[in-house]
C-alpha cells in the first residue's frame, strides 16, 4: 500500500513541477494581456469657457471605448473610441447631445479608431488592424503591463503624434498606490477646430496602476489660443468619483488574479518537491520492508536455514551407519 501511495504521490510531483514551470514561462505571456472583451465607459467633469461666448460653464465628458474582437487577434487588439464634451450647467445633462440640440450644449464630439499591442500598449499601425484610419504613435489608452519607472511615449489625438508622459512618482488614489506621469505641452502649433490654426497647451496628470497599466484617475488643464490672442477653449476636467471608485475596483481585482499567477510557479514547485521526497521515501521504504519480508522467508529462525532439519534434503542419505558410510569411501577408492 504504502509503495502504490508513493507512486501516486510522486506521479503529482511531476504535475505540479510541470505546472509551476508553465506558469513560470507561458502562462503570465497569456494572462498579461489586454482583454478583447473590452466595452469601458469613462466619465468626466470641470469646468470649460469657449467661444462664442467664453463664460467659463460647468461641463462633462464621456467616454466611451469598445474592442473590435472581430479584427482584434492574439497580438493585437482594435478599439473604437467615442468622446464627447457638453455643458453641464443645471448638472442634469444627458451624456451626450448632438449638434441639433436646442440648448446648444455640444462642446465637440468625435471617434477614433486605433489598435495596439496587448502586451506592451503601444500603437500597432497595420492596415489589416485600422484600415484607413489615422495612423498613431506611443501608448493609447493604457501603459504596459509591469509599468517602470521612466519616460514613455503616449499619443496626443489634437497633435497627431506622441508627447512625452514623465514619471513623478508614487502617489495613493483611494488608497492604492499608483504611478504618477505627466504630460506637460506648451503652446504648441496646432489645428486647434476644423481648419483653424492656433496653439494648443496641455498638463495631462495620470495616476497609473503599476501591474495592469490601467489608467486610475487623470485631470488636464487645456487650452486652445488662436493666432490672434484669442482663447478659444479653456477646459479643466478629470475622472469622476465614481469613475476613479471604479477604476480602483477593477485593479484590486485584476492585482489578485495576476499576484496569484505570479506566485503560482513557487507554490506548485514548493509542494511538487515535498510530493517527490515524500512519496520516494514511502515508495523506497516500501521496497525495503519486501525485500526484509523475503529475507525473512527464507531465513525464518535468525540465522538457521528454514531447512537445515529436514530430513528428507539430505542429500546424502541415512549418515547414521558407518558401516555404510565406510563402503561408499572404499568404493571411491
Amino acid at each position: 500500500m504504502r509503495r502504490i501511495i508513493g507512486l501516486v504521490l510522486m506521479g503529482l510531483a511531476g504535475f505540479l513541477l510541470t505546472t509551476a514551470l508553465l506558469a513560470l514561462v507561458y502562462v503570465p505571456g497569456q494572462v498579461k494581456k489586454t482583454p478583447l472583451d473590452t466595452d469601458s465607459y469613462t466619465r468626466l467633469t470641470g469646468q470649460a469657457s469657449a467661444l462664442p461666448s467664453g463664460e467659463g460653464a460647468p461641463v462633462k465628458a464621456l467616454s466611451h471605448t469598445v474592442a473590435d474582437g472581430a479584427k482584434s487577434d492574439g497580438d493585437v487588439v482594435v478599439f473604437d473610441t467615442f468622446t464627447c464634451l457638453i455643458t453641464n450647467e443645471d448638472g442634469n445633462s444627458p451624456d451626450c447631445v448632438d449638434d441639433t440640440d436646442p440648448d446648444k450644449r455640444l462642446v465637440t464630439a468625435s471617434t477614433d479608431r486605433f489598435a495596439t499591442d496587448r502586451k506592451t500598449g503601444l500603437s500597432v499601425n497595420d492596415e489589416k488592424y485600422i484600415g484607413d484610419a489615422t495612423p498613431h504613435e506611443g501608448l493609447v489608452n493604457k501603459f504596459p503591463f509591469g509599468v517602470e519607472k521612466k519616460t514613455y511615449p503616449f499619443w496626443d489625438g489634437l497633435l497627431k503624434r506622441a508627447v512625452e508622459a514623465n514619471f513623478e512618482g508614487e502617489e495613493k488614489v483611494n488608497g492604492w498606490n499608483t504611478y504618477k506621469f505627466v504630460v506637460d505641452v506648451v503652446d504648441e502649433p496646432a489645428e486647434i477646430s476644423n481648419g483653424i490654426q492656433g496653439t494648443y497647451s496641455s498638463l495631462k496628470t495620470m495616476w497609473i496602476d503599476p501591474r495592469t497599466g490601467a489608467i486610475q484617475k487623470q485631470t488636464e488643464q487645456q487650452k486652445r489660443v488662436l493666432e490672434s490672442g484669442t482663447t478659444v477653449l479653456d477646459l479643466d476636467f478629470g475622472f469622476t468619483e465614481e469613475t476613479i471608485k471604479a477604476n480602483i475596483e477593477d485593479a484590486k481585482a485584476n492585482d489578485s488574479k495576476l499576484g496569484l499567477v505570479e506566485k503560482l510557479p513557487l507554490i506548485a514547485g514548493i509542494l511538487g518537491l515535498i510530493a517527490a521526497a515524500v512519496g520516494f521515501f514511502l515508495w523506497n521504504g516500501a521496497r525495503g520492508a519486501e525485500g526484509g519480508d523475503l529475507r525473512t522467508r527464507r531465513d525464518g529462525d535468525g540465522g538457521t536455514p528454514a531447512y537445515a532439519g529436514r530430513d528428507d534434503l539430505d542429500v546424502f542419505g541415512d549418515q547414521g551407519d558407518d558401516a555404510e558410510t565406510r563402503r561408499r569411501v572404499d568404493l571411491r577408492k
